[in-house]
């Protein structure tokens, strides 16, 4: 058997081996390097001040989140659910649709599609031969009637100075009641002329507001019929903005407030004042059924979305550039009681509800609820023939005068 013997240590060897033994001489060690930093035991209160200053740090930061988001959530909450704005608006205009007062064939249009008319304007003209033949004749009959009457009191008053001899009571009362029928007559006539006058002057058909033609459809030979409407202009001066507002949002909607209403596609608001706001919306229960009874849903489901209630807004201020178009979409805001609240307002009525102004909406009815009824007009009285006329012909039963 061949025996392996291990080498013999080294003198660098075993001086390291000596190093690290710690039953080593101390002062047989390795020299250390001065220029090395020695590293000691740390202490371990510094160690707990900075834990727990980081806990701190992190305890109070998400504290801090979260208040913010409680903040944040009932600002959404207040601008979203209870702050006076929707985006359910809409432009509306009042349209005058004008439909002639004759009947006859359209022989002039001085007009074209979405032209601007002042009130008083010809928009066109109906043939007017017929209506000049009737104002002629009757001013013709005028004449007539008027030389009649003129005839018959000469008569009549000649009639009342006769004697005796040469007439009766009764000639003198006919002659006098055929001088109060020819001045009827007259009047008649007089009324007829008129009456055929302004025909005449009705066959031109005149705008009455200003404003602007739309959807023009007529042309020359078209029949205009009386009472028909065939055209129709837009009130220029009669624009206004109705917002339709959650009822949750009603209690800061006040009569006289500012309000701003932004145009889809333009980025500066028209400005107006609250005018007035609707009393009453339609409700699908008080539809009457059988026997006239009302309908009632059965089924009232657990989510209740807010009806909306109309909101007339007056418009003071529109930005150059800005067309009105009747049914354009309008984003409206109520800029006036909210202006007056500060946070703490809207953070309180956020959580406790909207407290309402009491003389925001005006009241409605009689206050000491006496039920008003309205006068029921009475027909009056039959009157006789002396009543209509009592100087017919006074002194009919006296003689004859002498003269």
């Amino acid at each position: 058997m061949l025996q392996v013997v291990p080498p013999a240590p080294s003198e660098e060897t075993g001086a390291a081996l000596e190093a690290r033994s710690p039953s080593a001489d101390p002062s047989e060690r390795l020299p250390v390097d001065p220029k090395l930093p020695l590293k000691g035991p740390t202490p371990g209160r510094p160690g707990r001040l900075a834990r727990f200053a980081q806990e701190t740090l992190k305890t109070a930061a998400t504290l801090l989140i979260l208040v913010l988001a409680v903040l944040a959530a009932l600002v959404i909450w207040d601008f979203y659910v209870t702050a006076p704005w929707t985006r359910d608006g809409s432009v509306r205009v009042q349209v005058a649709g004008i439909a002639p007062q004759v009947s006859g064939q359209i022989t002039e249009v001085r007009i074209v599609d979405n032209q601007y008319v002042h009130q008083g304007d010809v928009l066109y003209v109906i043939d007017p031969f017929d209506f000049q033949v009737t104002l002629d004749t009757g001013k013709a009959q005028l004449r007539q009637k008027a030389a009649d009457l003129q005839v018959r009191r000469m008569q009549a008053e000649r009639r009342q100075h006769l004697s005796d001899l040469a007439t009766t009571p009764e000639q003198q009362q006919l002659y006098v009641g055929n001088a109060i029928q020819a001045q009827a007559a007259f009047d008649a006539a007089q009324q007829k002329l008129a009456e055929a006058d302004m025909n005449l002057k009705r066959t031109q058909v005149r705008s009455p507001v200003n404003g602007y033609v739309t959807n023009l459809l007529m042309r020359v030979g078209d029949y205009a019929q009386a009472g028909t409407a065939n055209i129709s202009v837009i009130d220029a001066d009669s624009y206004w903005i109705d917002g339709y507002f959650e009822e949750t949002k009603m209690a800061h909607v006040c009569v006289g407030d500012r309000a701003e209403a932004a145009l889809m596609g333009y980025r500066d608001p028209i400005v107006g004042q609250v005018q007035s706001i609707t009393r009453g919306i339609s409700v699908s229960n008080a539809a009457p059924s059988t026997q006239g009874l009302p309908n009632v849903n059965p089924v009232y489901t657990w989510v209740r979305l807010a009806q909306r209630v109309p909101v007339r807004i007056r418009i003071t201020d529109i930005p150059a550039g800005i067309p009105l178009v009747s049914g354009m979409t309008a984003t409206v805001t109520i800029r006036g009681a909210e202006a007056r609240k500060s946070f703490a307002d809207h953070l309180v009525e956020t959580i406790r509800g909207p407290h309402p102004s009491p003389a925001c909406v005006p009241q409605i009815g009689d206050q000491n609820g006496a039920t008003v009824t309205l006068a029921t007009p009475k027909p009056a009285a039959h009157l006789n023939s002396d009543e209509i006329d009592p100087g017919l012909a006074p002194g009919m039963n006296d003689p004859p005068r002498v003269r």
